[in-house]
């Protein structure tokens, strides 16, 4: 279950979108979350990570060392 509270104009146009549709909210709510989660996953985690190295919590390895590595010519 999930209850989020919207800009007031953001709640009118959903709310306008479903009744000319015939759809829930819930279901356009639903499907900007499938849509877009998988993008705020990337841009969050990465940000994290970024915090992570910058802060000497995480290590980073050179691209040609993993590169060697694994096999893989450049």
């Amino acid at each position: 279950m999930l209850a989020i509270r919207l800009p007031e104009d953001i709640e009118n146009r959903l709310d306008q979108l479903a009744k000319r549709t015939g759809r829930t909210k819930t279901f356009y709510a639903r499907e900007a979350v499938l849509a877009h989660i998988e993008d705020l996953e990337d841009t969050y985690l990465a940000e994290a990570t970024l915090e992570n190295i910058r802060a000497g919590r995480s290590k980073t390895l050179a691209l040609e060392s993993v590169m060697k590595k694994h096999g893989v010519e450049g």
